[in-house]
């Protein structure tokens, strides 16, 4: 069964046509992998999908209910988390709290109640923290949940805003380029927790350049060109597509990832 689907989108910026006339669909509980050399239109496709961006044309159903032209709020709140290519963390919080900010989608209480410190409140902020945990120890960062933010490396602040996403308890998660400027151990690190996340049963919409990493963890590649579907298939089958090596992959492919 499909969790989303893109019928005939479009994206326009003036006169340059950033995606154009592209449908697919994301088998729900897959992980499904958007390539494509650099404007291919990948990030534009991911604004339209979590509401950043309005489509100029066509339509997205996520879980059977129509989201394009949704505000990115409502979008989250309907399912759809995302991690970004330049990281979106809060430097001057710690781990802990950064995730905790995930799990506001999954709150009950209002502003009156905040600002007055109720009971009730304080039982929600203790399973906010609780959620927080949770998500940390999934990724792997129990350890760090105490430490301030800008005092981490790189890889581990990647892997914060997976938990941050994981802490709101998507249905879709959508990971964009999330080995980029991961050295070879962090990017195994970085295949195993997509494999987890999905065997969780979050479904993953990927878009990343380690071809090794999208032929690992994929069950279904789109290729994009110039905004343009070019093909769909297995892994297998997008690799050895000429189309595809010629426009993207360079004559062959090479596996960072063993």
């Amino acid at each position: 069964m499909a969790l989303l689907r893109v019928e005939g989108l479009e994206k326009a910026f003036g006169g340059v046509m950033a995606v154009a006339d592209l449908s697919f669909e994301v088998p729900e509980g897959s992980v499904y992998a958007v390539i494509g050399p650099n404007g291919a239109g990948k990030t534009t496709l991911f604004n339209m999908l979590s509401g950043v961006y309005t489509p100029t044309a066509g339509r997205i159903e996520f879980a059977g209910r129509r989201i394009d032209g949704l505000p990115p709020h409502r979008v989250a709140r309907l399912g759809i988390a995302r991690t970004f290519q330049n990281l979106q963390v809060f430097f001057n919080m710690t781990v802990l709290e950064n995730v905790m900010v995930g799990c506001h989608l999954r709150g009950r209480t209002g502003l009156v109640a905040a600002a007055l410190r109720l009971p009730r409140i304080l039982r929600e902020e203790r399973q906010m923290r609780a959620w927080a945990e949770e998500a940390l120890a999934f990724c792997g960062l129990e350890a760090y949940a105490g430490r301030e933010a800008a005092a981490l490396p790189y890889g581990i602040l990647k892997r914060l805003e997976i938990a941050r996403a994981l802490a709101a308890q998507p249905r879709m998660l959508l990971m964009d380029e999330p080995a980029a400027g991961l050295n070879d151990t962090e990017t195994l690190e970085m295949r195993g927790l997509i494999r987890r996340i999905c065997e969780r049963g979050v479904t993953v919409l990927l878009v990343e350049h380690n071809m090794g990493l999208v032929m690992e963890v994929s069950d279904t590649v789109l290729v994009l060109d110039y905004g343009r579907r070019l093909t769909e298939g297995s892994p297998e089958q997008v690799q050895n597509d000429p189309e595809v090596i010629a426009a993207y992959l360079g004559g062959e492919v090479e596996y960072a990832v063993s």
